[in-house]
């Protein structure tokens, strides 16, 4: 495996961390406040689909085991908890560009 290789393999996922961030903004600055939760709640139920992966392919549970899945489920949710943050301080902005339409409105009435 060449460097070239690895610098276009790491170009191509930073893209799609960044296209990913970039839909996420998107979908929650939309007026529907559910579009938002799309993107968290997939990378969510993923999550849980690959902790119980785990725990199935377990033959014995050990309570080291038991902390290694619980590990995992927390990687796993590491973006979760990002694109979290992003739909919050998107709406945020949202709803303070939305009062200050409606004060307007007011405004002229």
């Amino acid at each position: 495996m060449g460097p070239i290789f690895l610098v276009s393999n790491s170009i191509l996922f930073l893209g799609i961390l960044v296209g990913i961030a970039i839909l996420q903004i998107f979908l929650s600055s939309k007026e529907n406040k559910k579009l938002g939760f799309i993107l968290p709640g997939i990378n969510f139920v993923v999550s849980i689909l690959v902790a119980l992966i785990y725990l199935l392919n377990v033959t014995l549970l050990d309570v080291s085991i038991f902390i290694g899945i619980m590990i995992v489920f927390i990687a796993y949710n590491v973006p979760t908890v990002i694109l979290v943050a992003i739909y919050y301080a998107c709406r945020n902005k949202y709803n303070k560009k939305h009062d200050i339409n409606k004060m307007n409105i007011q405004d002229l009435d």
